[in-house]
């Protein structure tokens, strides 16, 4: 399992942005992050899904998410009011400035992998998002009602997948289960709110994460019996992703993903 370190490995700098991050702005960017990597990490299947019909679905999820990361980053700099749009902050920014869950950065794996990391994340961005529909803020309420309905059918699209595979043959439950191992862990970073989005949570602004923990885990454990899964029993919960401290596998994303943009500055077509 790859460690935290900060700054993260692979990163491009003297090019950052500076940016003052008030609450808002930050909470922002962390739900923005969260859809954009793991966006990212989706198109990465592209010409590699081992079906056709997956190879459509994939690159639609993951339109589906950097799609709903264009709309926070374009509120956050309504929010911030110093100019940046959603180019600014999705190519020039360095890994720490990066908010997302760790849970999305992780690599592919194969696509047993893939499928249960996007369960994971699902399962909590679904009720999220719909939750976020009653928030205070209009504007990200509007936000929400569109997400919630990409989510709803990115958790059944993922499920049916974890399902498939870990009630299949040998062989897919053998990876699911091993996928299971590695990316559990990163999941309990999803349900803890820094200072500043509990701030928020309390003005009503925003959905206190915690309290979805109940329909996270009845929607695992509907899917993990179905699929003959167990959780796992293991302690260990790396966080630290909200506050900019990721694992090497940011940096090197974002060195690929940062590259054009950052090599030509200003560069438009």
């Amino acid at each position: 399992m790859s460690g935290i370190c900060e700054p993260a490995m692979g990163a491009m700098v003297g090019s950052a942005l500076t940016l003052v991050e008030t609450p808002l702005l930050r909470a922002l960017l962390a739900r923005a992050d969260d859809a954009l990597i793991l966006g990212h990490r989706l198109s990465e299947w592209t010409g590699h899904a081992p079906i056709l019909e997956e190879e459509l679905a994939l690159a639609n999820l993951a339109l589906d998410l950097i799609g709903q990361a264009r709309l926070l980053y374009e509120y956050a700099g309504a929010i911030e009011g110093a100019g940046h749009g959603e180019d600014d902050f999705a190519y020039f920014r360095d890994p720490p400035q990066f908010r997302n869950l760790l849970l999305v950065e992780q690599p592919n794996g194969d696509f047993a992998a893939t499928m249960l990391r996007h369960f994971l994340y699902a399962a909590f961005a679904d009720p999220y998002w719909r939750a976020m529909t009653a928030a205070g803020d209009a504007t990200l309420a509007a936000i929400a009602a569109k997400a919630e309905k990409e989510m709803a059918y990115h958790l059944r699209h993922a499920a049916a997948w974890v399902i498939r595979l870990g009630d299949g043959t040998a062989e897919s439950h053998r990876r699911l289960a091993a996928a299971l191992d590695a990316l559990w862990p990163f999941t309990g970073e999803m349900f803890t709110a820094e200072a500043g989005e509990a701030a928020l949570a309390e003005a009503g602004a925003v959905i206190d994460p915690a309290t979805l923990r109940p329909l996270w885990d009845a929607t695992i454990d509907r899917v993990f019996a179905a699929a003959n899964l167990a959780r796992p029993s293991g302690e260990w919960a790396p966080s630290g992703g909200r506050a900019g401290r990721h694992s090497e596998h940011l940096g090197h994303l974002l060195a690929t993903m940062q590259h054009l943009a950052r090599s030509h500055p200003g560069a438009t077509w």
